[in-house]
């Protein structure tokens, strides 16, 4: 069976996080994008001490799409340093991995 990710991002605003995960998922690279927030992020940039809001979207795929999320995720993203992780999968239920696995795996 594959290896799973999820895939972390933020973005400025509600309507971003939306368009982002539609295509990632359209594109079929993705079974899923999660959309949380409004979140709260304090963060160092460019020396000063900063906040917003923003939008948190967590991609469910396989590792073999990393790439394919990131380059996705940089071609429409309005930051100059966007928030592109990713986390391993350590269990999940069968039916719901294998799911992800159908959705996925072209």
């Amino acid at each position: 069976m594959a290896e799973f990710i999820q895939v972390f991002t933020t973005v400025g605003d509600r309507d971003e996080a939306e368009l982002i995960s539609r295509t990632v998922v359209e594109e079929g690279i993705a079974a899923c994008g999660q959309i949380m927030g409004p979140v709260s992020s304090i963060y160092r940039w460019e020396g000063k001490v900063e906040s917003s809001v923003e939008w948190l979207v967590i991609f469910k795929t396989v590792s073999g799409n990393y790439n394919k999320i990131e380059q996705a995720v940089r071609r429409i993203h309005s930051y100059d340093v966007p928030e592109i992780i990713a986390v391993p999968v350590i269990e999940g239920s069968r039916e719901y991995l294998s799911w992800l696995s159908k959705e996925t795996l072209h």
